[in-house]
């Protein structure tokens, strides 16, 4: 039986704020490069395991303190580079984040959107 690709449920949202990130080996710094409702992408000068639990912490513009993501999973990894995937938020958590990716579609459809109701899907799968 052949093996499905991967693919993401939820939409990504390019962005590019700092954040620091912690596995059992390493506590460092990176800047985040998407975000969504299960996850993230991290740019950073190390390469974790993928598969390793990390934590991080999202340093978002108009934010009083960092948003906390501690149940995190390394779903990939690559030259710097590397892929979260948020298996426990607390719903404190799950609210602001929720609150920022709202903030983030109103974003990109006051930017993007050429006529009322209609969007470009494919601009958020890459």
């Amino acid at each position: 039986m052949a093996d499905l690709p991967y693919q993401r449920i939820y939409l990504r949202y390019p962005m590019q704020y700092p954040l620091i990130f912690g596995w059992p080996s390493r506590v460092g710094e990176g800047y985040l490069t998407n975000l969504s409702f299960n996850g993230c992408s991290v740019l950073c000068a190390h390469t974790p395991l993928v598969g390793a639990e990390v934590r991080v912490s999202l340093l978002l513009p108009d934010q009083r303190q960092a948003l906390p993501i501690e149940g995190g999973r390394i779903k990939w990894a690559e030259d710097g580079q590397f892929g979260v995937e948020f298996q426990h938020l607390p719903p404190e958590a799950r609210q602001r984040l929720n609150r920022i990716l709202r903030h983030a579609l109103i974003q990109y459809l006051s930017t993007h959107s050429n006529r009322p109701n209609q969007i470009d899907l494919a601009a958020f799968n890459t």
